[in-house]
């Protein structure tokens, strides 16, 4: 809620605030009136998923007191909920300010009395999320702000099955950060009665490379495409060390690295943004790419849990695959094996998010499995993973934003994981006298031409976010008659939860007659709006730039 922004920014210079801190509200109280505005004028929310915002002073900002306020409602909310000994597990990425987010947390867990297993340096969203079901802790804190700008970070919780928390355990623990109104409400320092905070390092890295290095599929393809010229880069992320280990552990020898950003650095000085969704950012890479003629390159985002790939095409020029081919490609690839090795039987399944291609589902329906479809985000992946254990087994699951897991090892996005199964992939490929872009034209041949595109309105702000709420309210009430020239033939609001069997989310869906889909909905962790547009046929390039058109003009 709104509140008084200068009685907010008063009480922290009045109150128990280190001197830079205040140093800062003071500058932006003498200089910089909007910004002073945009930091006091409401507290950071504490969402579904935890925090993510600016770093900086203010009750709007990621800081070490927002940190603390946030990691105290978490703590009393295990107290209040849960039964026996506690326990949490803690990483951080190379963010300015991670670690000392992440030390902050470990210390008011610790002064609650609960004990926390905190990693010795910077480390990947999955490695986390293993380390929670390895330890077997109540909850795990990811410090990070995924792909953000530098000047953003964040706070990611998840709960005991190594996944981010869902309903109604977010919305509970949301409700008990809430009732930390002020820095004074929270336990900073470890005292008496404290629980321990034990250091994780080598041996938990050992254990997560075992176990997901033993789901991989094609030990003899990896062998006789060992010399695969692969260019990989972390983006100045953690995925620095753990992803080139894994490839080497699978045999891959020409593991090409490009050494200005291998430099772990939350000033990210090489790419303007380290998301590799953006051509950009894979800039650098493709240029060592060309200089060293390689068949392959990878990038990781800052906290390794999302993957984007560039290939050569048929005139050895390289070009960028979207998540949904990256996605739609380890599918297929995925499956067939399974089947190949027959493993493949009515209990396994893949998952997908609702803006996420089609094209997934028609595979697994080709190889005569299930395709959930979920919410976006992965958690809701994770979700369907942890309802169905016991009853069925994950194979494998997808988003559109680069994000992909195997197994059931680590419950999110796993970076990692993801990288070797390309790589695998491309081996598997090249033993049929494919590349991994020849591969995925035989996917279109097999199952029909797909295409997306995505464009996200960034509108900052409070302004910004009532003009992103008066775009969803004006679509609710004058909804697209058409798509590119066809008719809208249904309209999946889900807002309406009784309608679409999902949990209620601000998003709404218009599909056409001839398949094609827009989706639109505010994103949950960044001051933007985005349009997802997915369009097949033959000329589905020419639909997915009418409707950019369309829609966003």
């Amino acid at each position: 809620m709104t509140q008084d922004y200068i009685e907010a920014a008063r009480k922290w210079l009045d109150g128990d605030f280190d001197e830079e801190t205040k140093k800062e509200v003071r500058r932006l109280m003498d200089s910089d009136p909007a910004a002073l505005e945009d930091a006091f004028y409401k507290n950071l929310e504490f969402g579904t998923g935890g925090l993510r915002g600016l770093m900086g002073a203010g009750t709007n900002r990621m800081n070490r007191y927002t940190v603390g306020m946030a990691t105290q409602g978490l703590a009393n909310y295990m107290k209040d909920n849960v039964k026996g000994d506690l326990s949490v597990a803690i990483s951080f990425d190379s963010r300015n300010h991670s670690h000392e987010f992440a030390r902050i947390a470990a210390n008011v867990l610790s002064a609650n009395g609960i004990h926390v297993y905190l990693y010795d340096c910077i480390h990947p969203v999955p490695l986390m999320s293993y380390a929670v079901r390895a330890k077997k802790a109540t909850a795990g804190v990811m410090v990070t702000a995924s792909h953000n700008p530098k000047e953003y970070n964040g706070y990611k919780v998840f709960w005991s099955d190594g996944a981010q928390i869902t309903s109604p355990v977010d919305k509970d623990i949301v409700a008990e950060v809430a009732k930390i109104t002020d820095p004074s409400l929270v336990k900073f320092t470890p005292g008496e009665g404290a629980g321990k905070i034990e250091m994780m390092g080598h041996e938990m890295d050992e254990a997560y490379m075992n176990d997901v290095l033993g789901l991989l599929l094609s030990p003899e393809s990896r062998a006789r495409h060992s010399d695969l010229k692969i260019v990989y880069t972390p983006l100045h992320g953690c995925g620095v060390r753990i992803v080139p280990e894994c490839l080497d552990r699978l045999g891959f020898k020409n593991i090409i690295h490009v050494p200005e950003q291998d430099v772990s650095d939350g000033n990210f000085p090489t790419v303007a943004s380290p998301n590799p969704e953006e051509h950009g950012a894979l800039e650098m890479a493709i240029a060592v790419a060309e200089r060293e003629g390689a068949d392959l390159v990878m990038a990781t985002d800052p906290d390794a849990d999302r993957v984007g790939i560039a290939v050569r095409d048929n005139d050895g020029k390289i070009v960028l695959f979207n998540g949904n081919q990256t996605a739609s490609m380890l599918t297929y690839y995925i499956l067939t094996r399974w089947k190949e090795l027959g493993r493949l039987d009515s209990t396994k399944y893949v998952v997908k998010t609702i803006v996420t291609s089609s094209l997934i589902s028609k595979i697994a329906a080709s190889f005569g499995i299930r395709c959930y479809d979920v919410l976006t985000g992965f958690k809701f992946i994770a979700d369907v993973v942890r309802r169905n254990e016991g009853k069925g087994e994950f194979i494998c699951g997808g988003e559109e934003s680069y994000g992909f897991n195997v197994g059931e090892y680590v419950r999110d996005k796993d970076a990692p994981i993801s990288c070797c199964f390309i790589a695998e992939c491309a081996a598997w490929a090249a033993d049929r006298g494919l590349t991994l872009y020849q591969l995925m034209q035989e996917i279109y041949k097999e199952y029909g031409y797909h295409r997306e595109g995505l464009v996200s309105l960034v509108r900052k702000g409070k302004t910004g976010s009532e003009e992103i709420q008066k775009i969803m309210a004006d679509m609710r009430q004058n909804p697209p008659k058409a798509l590119a020239g066809t008719p809208v033939v249904k309209v999946v609001d889900y807002l309406e939860p009784e309608k679409t069997g999902l949990p209620k989310s601000n998003v709404l869906q218009f599909f056409s007659s001839e398949g094609d889909v827009v989706s639109v909905r505010p994103s949950g962790t960044e001051p933007k709006i985005k349009f997802y547009f997915g369009a097949v046929g033959d000329n589905a390039e020419a639909k997915i730039e009418a409707l950019r058109k369309q829609f966003v003009g």
